[in-house]
């Protein structure tokens, strides 16, 4: 046997040189070696060997270009060696606190935090929030003397010994480890869990003020919430940001594919209340916002201000429609508290994005809804870069899991086994690794060790036909447009959104008319009145002392006006109701939409616009003879208008009971009353201020007016030279005002314009 010589290779001629000589019976002569030929005899073994090379070549480029798609195949082939869990639920031993010094300490309301570095001014406000205990969670950045008096602190030794499983599977550097905080909250009583970060200020200091914290029982909220429309199956994701006035921000997880989605809503649904386990916050001054966002619409150095509108109403999401959700401003219920889980195999910026959507998926299974809340916190912009490499597992795969999820389906029978089926299912798909699963199976198991019960499956509609939405059941609401900002450029446009109330103001009021008495110069005045309010109303009627054909005025004496009423009712018999309003009575129309427009309207209680008289004495002659002819009309009214007057008016005999009368409403049901008292009058000359406050009486109770005007603004005097300072835009009217030429006029239309910016264009 040759053993080959370690010293410097010989040459090939000297090698060849070396061949002993063989008999030429049986070799032939060796022949000269030739480059070419021995390229085309081992030609296939020259292409295996490149083609192998540049394979093992691209996997290492894709590998660290962190392209997932290029990935995907290895990460299933990975998949495969790791068994799916098997979890014997039965036999999963409790887990208590032994360790900590909080052993003993419940609470059932918990905000939990992440903190790497010491105590920040918003952290330190979070404590002020009555009836909440703060957990704060370290991780191998937070100093080691972390202390904040009231706030309980975990660091990594701490949570070590605590003795749950999710611990050997999370990273030492990352917020994700506040789902030991989650475990730990649940063991000591939680029943809400408020996910939040050290950097937002609670709004008022109170979270009851904002989200839903009582869900069932006497201090539930049970109204019902307004619901996006599931009227398109294809839509499955929306941004939220849109509702509450910002169009052009959206939140950190919404596809970039779905950013120039705009548009308002067409319409809304409802959905009761009682079911919204997850809870998502608006947060104002630095919203949750990608890195997209944030490194494009930033105009310097200057921290983002951005704002919502306070007043939006929440928004529920049907099933199969989903909606990017957060851990810095999110409240879990009990019933949701399987959903805390943050997953370790991806980024830090996409973890709990990636969440949401599993969460909300999983969600329709136990029939709860997400509902997303007006700003429920101010967050502050510390003018930090956004790292878009920790955003990869979002931009590229979010829309992807959006389709996945929405199609995803389940047989099991435990809603644990649906959760542990969901995350291997996402594994297979490349969403996240098989850490994941690893890691559900050990956040599943931790819950059952804390008796954590599962919440109980519900029937999934998605695969039903969709109901069909009716008229009826379409709700409107136009959001506002709040200034913003884009590509950073102040964007202060709110054209889309005074247009919008203005159709929903005239969509209101467009089937009632407005019956306005002018005492001042008509000729000056009646074109200007109709020009303001006939943009919102059906037609306005307008009533003088003096009639004008060419301004169709008509004739009608302010003393008895009530008279006249039920000519005009006759005219408009498919209107909705009749609204009566004297120029000396600015109208500020934006604030009455919430207003039942079934019920009778009046000023009963403005105490300088009713009020109660004594007919005895003196001076009272005209209102002693006031009184007769009210007693003389009642007398003669059916029995349920007697019983209904005499029960509102017990104020004495010797009383009569005025009202000014400058503004009230007659809903439609009620406009055959009005006309058969007005009947009972006859000829008796009671006076405007006294018949429309008995009619009002007799028809219904007091109590049973909507109180949509008790806060308007009424003085028994009329201002200097209508003062700008007494005008105000958030009552529902305004008495008195004098505008008795165009010049009046334009000054009223510029301050009207606060509450109605396209008034401008009148002028």
């Amino acid at each position: 046997m040759l053993v080959q010589d370690r010293s410097s290779p010989k040459s090939l001629k000297q090698q060849l040189r070396a061949q002993p000589t063989l008999p030429p019976d049986r070799f032939s002569q060796p022949k000269r070696f030739d480059f070419s030929t021995w390229i085309s005899v081992n030609f296939c073994k020259i292409v295996a060997s490149v083609v192998l090379v540049t394979t093992v070549a691209a996997l290492f480029f894709l590998n660290n270009m962190g392209n997932t798609d290029a990935l995907l195949q290895t990460k299933a082939k990975v998949l495969e060696k790791t068994p799916y869990p098997k979890i014997n639920w039965n036999q999963i031993r409790r887990i208590k606190d032994q360790s900590s010094p909080y052993a003993a300490f419940r609470s059932e309301q918990w905000i939990v935090v992440s903190v790497s570095n010491y105590p920040t001014d918003s952290l330190r406000n979070l404590l002020k929030v009555r009836g909440w205990q703060v957990l704060a969670m370290g991780n191998s950045k937070t100093p080691s003397d972390w202390n904040l008096k009231g706030a309980i602190f975990l660091s990594l030794e701490q949570q070590a010994n605590l003795g749950f499983r999710v611990v050997d599977h999370l990273p030492y550097d990352s917020y994700v480890r506040k789902t030991v905080g989650y475990l730990f909250a649940i063991q000591h009583g939680a029943k809400k869990i408020f996910d939040a970060d050290d950097r937002g200020e609670v709004i008022d200091g109170d979270l009851g003020k904002h989200f839903d914290l009582e869900l069932i029982g006497e201090k539930a909220r049970q109204q019902p919430i307004l619901q996006y429309s599931h009227d398109n199956p294809n839509r499955t994701v929306v941004n939220p940001y849109i509702h509450f006035g910002q169009r052009s921000v959206w939140p950190r997880g919404l596809p970039l594919e779905n950013v120039g989605e705009i548009a308002h809503e067409e319409f809304y649904t409802e959905v009761y209340g009682g079911k919204q386990f997850i809870q998502q916050g608006i947060s104002n001054g630095l919203p949750d916002v990608d890195s997209v966002f944030y490194s494009t619409r930033k105009s310097g150095l200057e921290a983002f201000d951005i704002r919502f509108d306070e007043h939006a109403p929440k928004v529920a999401l049907p099933q199969g429609m989903m909606v990017p959700l957060n851990s810095f401003n999110t409240i879990f219920h009990s019933s949701a508290f399987w959903a805390l889980m943050l997953p370790v195999s991806v980024s830090t910026m996409a973890s709990d994005v990636l969440r949401g959507y599993w969460a909300q998926r999983l969600l329709w299974e136990v029939g709860g809804t997400t509902v997303v809340y007006p700003p429920t916190v101010h967050r502050y912009d510390r003018i930090e870069a956004y790292p878009f490499s920790e955003e990869k597992d979002l931009h590229v795969n979010v829309g992807r899991l959006i389709k996945f999820l929405v199609s995803w389906r389940s047989s099991k029978h435990r809603f644990f086994d649906k959760i542990l089926q969901l995350s291997y299912a996402m594994a297979e798909e490349g969403f996240w690794t098989e850490l994941d699963v690893k890691f559900t199976a050990a956040w599943l198991q931790d819950l059952m060790a804390l008796r954590y019960q599962q919440p109980r499956l519900m029937s999934l509609e998605l695969d039903r036909p969709r109901v069909t939405i009716g008229h009826g059941d379409r709700k409107d609401f136009i959001p506002l447009k709040l200034p913003s900002v884009h590509l950073g450029v102040e964007e202060v446009g709110t054209v889309n959104y005074e247009i919008g109330n203005l159709i929903r103001w005239r969509k209101n009021f467009g089937n009632v008319v407005l019956i306005m008495f002018c005492n001042g110069p008509v000729e000056r005045t009646a074109l200007e009145w109709r020009l303001l309010y006939g943009r919102i109303f059906k037609t306005v009627v307008i009533l003088s002392e003096q009639s004008n054909a060419d301004l169709a005025v008509e004739q009608c004496q302010l003393g008895q006006a009530y008279k006249f009423l039920p000519k005009i009712f006759r005219r408009f018999t498919s209107a909705e109701g009749f609204l009566f309003l004297q120029d000396d009575t600015i109208l500020n129309y934006w604030n009455l939409p919430q207003a039942d427009k079934t019920k009778l309207w009046i000023t009963e209680k403005v105490p300088e616009s009713w009020v109660t008289v004594s007919t005895a004495g003196d001076n009272s002659a005209w209102f002693a003879a006031q009184a007769d002819m009210v007693k003389k009309v009642v007398s003669m009214m059916p029995v349920h208008f007697q019983v209904s007057y005499k029960e509102s008016s017990s104020k004495g005999k010797h009383s009569l009971i005025l009202c000014s009368s400058e503004v009230f409403y007659v809903p439609q049901r009620f406009v055959g009353d009005f006309a058969d008292l007005v009947g009972l009058v006859g000829d008796l000359e009671i006076h405007h201020k006294v018949a429309v406050p008995m009619f009002f009486m007799a028809m219904d109770s007091p109590n049973n007016f909507d109180s949509v005007l008790s806060t308007m603004t009424y003085k028994t005097e009329a201002p200097s030279n209508n003062s700008l300072s007494f005008y105000s835009a958030q009552v529902p009217a305004v008495h008195p005002w004098n505008v008795s030429n165009e010049p009046d006029f334009i000054k009223l239309i510029r301050i009207m314009a606060t509450g109605d910016p396209l008034l401008m264009e009148l002028v």
